[in-house]
C-alpha cells in the first residue's frame, strides 16, 4: 500500500532562489538527455545510466554524480508516463515504428532526491543544492514522523506551485525497474505530466 506526505516548505527569498536555480539546472539535464532517448528508444532507467550518466558528468559538473542519477530517473519515469501509459496518445502499441517524439522538460519540472541527497533527521530537512546544503524544519504529526522511521521511502520530490515549493515524501514496496516493454505505473497518473512538452516530428 503507498501513501505520501506533503509538506509545504517556508523558504526565505534566498533559499527560494536557490531552490528555482536547482530545479532549471536539474531540467537543463533531463533535456540534454531526452534527444538520446529519442534517438535510441531507450527508457530503462538502468540502461539510460550505462549510455549517458559519464556524459552527462562531463556536461553538468556542478549537478553531482548523484543528482544525475536522479535525472536520469526523471526522463525514465516521465518516459514510462508518456510511451507505456495506456491512455497517453503516445503509447507504444499506437506510435510503432514512427520517431519518437521529444520530450521537454519546463524550467518548474519536479526534481527527484534520494537518500544521499535529502535526509532527515529529528524533523530537520538537510537537502542538496548547487551551492551547499540547505536546511529546512518540517513540522510533522506523531503519524508522519512514525511513517518516517516505519515505512519504506520510495521517493522525494520537490515541486513548485503557486504557493511556493513543497516536498513530497511516497512511501510503499520499492517497485522494480521496469523494461521498456512492461507497464507498471501507480493509478491514477494522468498521460502527459502539465511539466512536459511533447514534440512531435513533422
Amino acid at each position: 500500500m503507498n501513501s505520501s506526505i506533503v509538506i509545504s516548505l517556508q523558504t526565505s527569498g534566498e533559499q527560494h532562489a536557490r531552490l528555482e536555480a536547482l530545479q532549471r539546472a536539474f531540467a537543463e539535464v533531463c533535456n540534454a538527455l531526452a534527444p538520446r532517448v529519442q534517438a535510441t528508444r531507450t527508457w530503462n532507467r538502468v540502461a539510460l545510466h550505462h549510455l549517458a550518466y559519464k556524459e552527462l558528468r562531463e556536461q553538468f559538473p556542478a549537478m553531482g554524480s548523484q543528482m544525475v542519477c536522479n535525472a536520469i530517473y526523471s526522463v525514465s519515469r516521465a518516459c514510462r508516463i508518456v510511451f507505456q501509459t495506456p491512455g497517453s496518445p503516445f503509447h507504444m502499441g499506437r506510435w510503432g515504428g514512427r520517431p519518437l517524439p521529444l520530450l521537454h522538460f519546463s524550467a518548474n519540472a519536479p526534481v527527484y532526491f534520494d537518500r544521499h541527497t535529502l535526509s532527515i533527521k529529528d524533523s530537520t530537512a538537510s537537502m542538496y543544492t548547487l551551492d551547499g546544503r540547505m536546511k529546512f524544519q518540517l513540522a510533522l504529526t506523531a503519524e508522519q514522523e512514525h511513517a518516517f522511521h516505519q515505512r519504506k521511502l520510495r521517493e522525494i520530490v520537490l515541486s513548485r506551485g503557486a504557493m511556493g515549493f513543497q516536498l513530497q515524501f511516497l512511501f510503499g514496496e520499492p517497485v522494480e525497474e521496469l523494461a521498456s516493454t512492461q507497464v507498471e505505473l501507480p493509478d491514477p497518473m494522468p498521460p502527459i505530466p502539465h511539466y512536459l512538452e511533447v514534440q512531435e516530428r513533422p
